[in-house]
């Protein structure tokens, strides 16, 4: 009885993938936030977002981001990560970076037309996030009196 010999190739294939696959879930899983002096960077995967802190037009907190078309992006879980369009504007594009669906998400409006809900796993990050972007908000446009 002959026993057929395995090629290391497929081997070596179903490892590579495996991790590539563990990578790509990885820089996914989380948001990952950089704040400078001027502005907040977010990355999450492929997903890039620059945020100038004199852009902000309007900050709120919102427990649940509305129906919209997906462009690119994934669910899982309590994970929503992509880019959106707006099924009552269509031509705007709205951006989710949401790590946990069940908790409060931070909607920022900036730039005029653009639109980003987002929030962090931790649910007291997300606080002090949004804490920050209101400061910062109120920083570089003072309200008239």
């Amino acid at each position: 009885m002959t026993r057929k010999k395995r090629h290391w190739f497929w081997n070596a294939l179903l490892i590579v993938c495996l991790v590539v696959c563990g990578l790509a879930f990885t820089a996914h899983y989380r948001n990952w936030a950089r704040l400078e002096a001027d502005r907040m960077q977010l990355l999450s995967g492929i997903y890039y977002v620059d945020l100038p802190y004199a852009d902000i037009d309007n900050l709120v907190w919102v427990e649940k981001i509305p129906k919209m078309e997906r462009q690119s992006g994934f669910s899982a879980w309590a994970l929503e990560k992509g880019v959106f369009t707006d099924s009552l504007n269509p031509g705007q594009r709205v951006y989710v970076l949401v790590d946990d669906l069940r908790q409060q998400k931070i909607r920022v409006r900036y730039r005029d037309s653009l639109t980003l809900f987002l929030n962090f796993a931790d649910s007291a990050e997300t606080r002090s996030v949004y804490a920050l972007l209101e400061a910062k908000q109120k920083e570089y446009k003072p309200v008239a009196r």
